[in-house]
């Protein structure tokens, strides 16, 4: 079946960043749970694993508003990534209503930053971006009319 998801990188947080986000939206994460870096298996010509980076998230998936898949990875210079995050993507979440919408918004932009106020727009709905304690972009669009 056909899906959309997000995928974000982190230097060295995404275990952190995750669980912010399951403390937001709720779920368990899927499969099963946190994959480590440690568990990726050796591979010839690959120096090995260092220690401190082996409890670094490899990959971890959450499921948000029911059919959105998070998914996240620690990306660090050890392992030769170089981190940047830019103004060039969001996460855009529609919510059914504009109580969960602002329950999302006001969660998410805690310890972060309100680049937009939640306000009824111009094409008719409630409207907000913020950028979330971790750097990532969040926008919010809910239809439902006061």
């Amino acid at each position: 079946m056909a899906s959309v998801s997000t995928y974000l990188n982190f230097a060295r947080n995404t275990e952190e960043a995750f669980n912010f986000y399951k403390s937001v939206f709720g779920g368990e994460f899927f499969g099963d749970g946190i994959m480590r870096m440690g568990d990726i298996p050796p591979m010839d010509g690959q120096p090995p694993l260092a220690e401190e980076d082996k409890n670094l998230v490899m990959h971890v998936e959450l499921k948000i508003l029911g059919v959105h898949s998070l998914m996240g990875t620690d990306a660090p210079e050890s392992m030769g990534f170089t981190m940047n995050f830019g103004n060039n993507s969001y996460i855009n979440l529609q919510p059914d209503t504009r109580a969960e919408t602002k329950k999302l918004f006001d969660a998410l932009s805690a310890g972060g930053q309100v680049t937009m106020n939640l306000e009824d727009m111009f094409w008719g709905d409630y409207f907000g971006s913020c950028t979330d304690k971790f750097g990532v972009q969040w926008m919010f669009n809910c239809c439902e009319k006061k």
